[in-house]
């Protein structure tokens, strides 16, 4: 029994360190990667809060716009206030900072928060889109290569 009280308030700790911030506060925001084909390049990442600078965020003033080595697994992507976001990335195996494309056609892989299913051009805000609210968020995004 006495084990059992000291395992129950060894979890309570555990949990305290991991606990969420209140409601209001930012929230820590990550993402993990499945499917990368290689790690050559860099991933290029786009966070934002703004349907109208989806999927490319680059003009969007309250982005979050930057490039981390091609890696899987999980990217801590900081701390973001609360409300609605969406994750667009690039596998950008070349180095060259943008999407490659052959007659439209990505030939780099590319991903959305909420793996939204792709037909023909990148996905809506609100397909893509997430809500932070009260808890850390991480979002399993899976590339997609086309060519």
């Amino acid at each position: 029994m006495r084990l059992l009280r000291g395992l129950g308030l060894g979890l309570a700790l555990v949990a305290g360190l991991t606990a969420a911030a209140p409601a209001g506060q930012p929230q820590a925001l990550g993402m993990v990667l499945e499917g990368l084909r290689s790690t050559r390049g860099q991933i290029l990442v786009c966070v934002t809060r703004s349907a109208d600078h989806f999927p490319d965020c680059t003009k969007d003033p309250d982005k979050r716009h930057f490039a981390v080595a091609a890696r899987s697994g999980a990217i801590p992507l900081g701390l973001v206030a609360p409300g609605d976001y969406a994750i667009a990335i690039v596998h950008d195996e070349n180095g060259n900072g943008k999407l490659d494309t052959f007659a439209g056609i990505p030939r780099e892989g590319v991903g959305f928060s909420r793996n939204p299913v792709l037909r023909f051009g990148a996905p809506s805000f609100r397909s893509a889109g997430f809500p932070v609210a009260g808890a850390p968020v991480e979002q399993a995004i899976r590339l997609k290569y086309f060519l």
